[in-house]
């Protein structure tokens, strides 16, 4: 069994963030010029940063959705990696990582569609979104994130 280096993976926290009929939103990414890409939203964690303060910040920076229409449901207790596709390697965050290491959350959201604002941040991730059905989510993510969101449903397949 190979082991895994934490230190050369971003830490990041990824959300998997339901409405009322368990679907779940996707966006499509601003700068996802190849192929027709959707992703939940995600992103990194700051040093010295709370996961939870984490998943919050990055989930309001991507979709407008404000904490307070947010209830947390699971938190997987593993941490997730994947590797970038050669092409990628020292493109992204500097050089620094071969990949991530997340740890995703469940959420509910409590809203409307009118609560989410892909602009609320100063540099949008998305430029458009959707609710779909938990397990279309492997078939919609670039392929090296495949994977991830097989064990992302799978682990929360009992809260859905």
């Amino acid at each position: 069994m190979t082991s895994i280096n934490p230190s050369l993976y971003r830490p990041c926290v990824g959300t998997m963030m339901i409405n009322a009929q368990s679907e779940v939103f996707v966006g499509k990414r601003i700068d996802n010029t190849e192929g027709d890409w959707w992703q939940m939203p995600q992103g990194g964690v700051d040093d010295g940063e709370d996961l939870d303060e984490a998943m919050f910040r990055e989930l309001g920076e991507e979709t407008g959705v404000a904490r307070g229409l947010l209830e947390i449901v699971h938190r997987l207790p593993e941490e997730l990696f994947y590797d970038l596709p050669p092409e990628l390697h020292g493109k992204l965050w500097g050089g620094k990582y071969v990949g991530q290491r997340q740890t995703w959350y469940l959420t509910r959201f409590t809203g409307t569609d009118s609560d989410i604002d892909l602009e609320a941040h100063k540099h949008p991730e998305f430029c458009e979104w959707k609710w779909v059905a938990p397990g279309l989510l492997p078939e919609l993510i670039v392929p090296f994130k495949r994977e991830v969101y097989e064990r992302v449903v799978a682990g929360f397949a009992e809260f859905l």
